[in-house]
């Protein structure tokens, strides 16, 4: 399992404890949510080799979209630029940051070894409605890793719109830094033609 690639992209997850489906997940409370994803990645996890990247991206697709806000996080990565695309370039943007997002998920969560998950079932609340949720990733270095959610309530659904390393390390910000030449120099076809060439040389 390869955790250094995890970090880089998505900073993960939550702890194992009881089952529940993460259309449930949805309409409870956040670390509700959070665990709807983790109950995914396990699986994927403990299958391993067994299945090839694209059965495991096809299992863990359904939850990535569900709990993630893909939708805000790619206008949070794309920044001002957002305004002055057409419809057509958004919802290309939009699909090609979704397809990287599921992508990277299944390359990374391709073997199990004991690793685990734990979850502060009492998210931060803050000002504006939005909430924390405080995880550890606990593998064989000796010092777990801290990964915590930031959560927006839309309607009766709980998504993640960022992840935080170490409590201050915004994985919208680095991806926004990361893509800005390329918006600069290309607009949104440079970006769609870029996320689209990473996400196919995943799970190769």
């Amino acid at each position: 399992m390869r955790f250094l690639t995890v970090l880089i992209f998505i900073f993960a997850l939550v702890v194992p404890g009881r089952s529940q489906s993460a259309a449930t997940a949805q309409q409870a409370d956040p670390p509700a949510t959070a665990q709807a994803l983790c109950d995914a990645l396990i699986t994927a996890m403990k299958k391993g080799s067994s299945v090839n990247f694209a059965a495991r991206r096809d299992l863990l697709a359904p939850v990535v979209q569900r709990v993630y806000d893909l939708p805000f996080m790619t206008r949070i990565v794309v920044g001002s630029a957002w305004r002055s695309f057409s419809p057509e370039d958004r919802q290309k943007l939009t699909d090609a940051f979704s397809a990287f997002s599921i992508a990277t998920y299944a390359e990374s969560f391709n073997g199990y070894s004991g690793e685990h998950f734990e979850v502060d079932p009492s998210p931060t609340q803050l000002s504006n409605g939005d909430c924390i949720v405080h995880t550890k990733l606990f593998t064989s270095d000796p010092e777990p890793v801290q990964l915590d959610y930031l959560m927006r309530k839309t309607g009766d659904h709980w998504r993640i719109i960022d992840v935080y390393l170490s409590g201050t390390i915004s994985e919208m910000a680095a991806r926004r830094s990361e893509y800005s030449a390329v918006l600069r120099q290309g607009g949104a076809p440079a970006l769609i033609d870029l996320l689209t060439k990473k996400t196919a040389e995943l799970g190769h």
